[in-house]
């Protein structure tokens, strides 16, 4: 099975080469990189272009909708060729070494993969406490209430297969996008597990998650969750 590593970029001039030289340095898969540029007013689209000269795996596509990172991540997708897709961060939070465990757990005949902070063998490093407290109550909290068998349902480290995402309509315009994928494959009656890793604050660069504009976004897919779990 093929891999589409899906790497939404936005202002990450000062990152981008990292992760796709961890990336490459790093796995023994067939896949392909697309980088997603997320009108970027830095040297971003370029750096990624000279390094495509190095990678023939490696492309460079631009977002043609609304900035963001639902927005970034949804034309990922549409531009991928792989079987199975992965978004992963341009700013070395993510764990990459993980994505052999995920695509293994995919070979086992998973649909989605999740990448959990917040069980055995996971953590959280750096970054917000509050930013933290609040997706660990979001991923225990569903675990619990709904039986989705994730801990960490914010997270957007998750490998899917590419029927999955097929399958959904997608309505996030932001970071809630990994919560909407993860709730809407559940309840669609695919198969979810989650292996342990370990995010990291980024140290270069901006963030561009603003937490209190994003609360009713998540909340919306929370309340959604729930309100299927009533139901049914």
């Amino acid at each position: 099975m093929n891999l589409s590593i899906i790497i939404p970029a936005h202002n990450e001039e000062e990152n981008i080469t990292g992760v796709i030289n961890r990336i490459e340095s790093l796995l023994d898969l067939e896949y392909e990189l697309v980088v997603v540029n997320d009108h970027s007013t830095d040297k971003t689209a370029a750096v990624v272009r000279e390094l495509s000269a190095r990678f023939p795996n490696l492309r460079l596509v631009d977002n043609p909708g609304p900035k963001g990172f639902a927005n970034a991540v949804k034309c990922g997708f549409a531009g991928s060729k792989g079987e199975l897709v992965i978004p992963v961060m341009g700013d070395l939070c993510d764990d990459l070494a993980t994505i052999p465990i995920m695509a293994g757990k995919i070979e086992e005949g998973y649909d989605v993969v999740c990448g959990s902070r917040y069980i055995k063998g996971g953590s959280r490093l750096g970054g917000s406490r509050l930013k933290g407290s609040l997706s660990a109550f979001a991923g225990w909290s569903l675990y619990y209430l709904l039986g989705i068998p994730t801990h960490d349902i914010a997270n957007a480290f998750k490998m899917y297969r590419k029927k999955v995402i097929e399958s959904i309509n997608i309505e996030s315009k932001g970071f809630e996008i990994s919560m909407e994928l993860a709730l809407k494959a559940y309840y669609a009656g695919f198969k979810i597990t989650e292996v342990p890793t370990v995010w990291r604050e980024r140290e270069k660069g901006k963030s561009n998650f603003k937490m209190f504009n994003l609360v009713p976004n998540y909340l919306k897919f929370y309340l959604w969750g729930i309100r299927m779990r009533i139901r049914r």
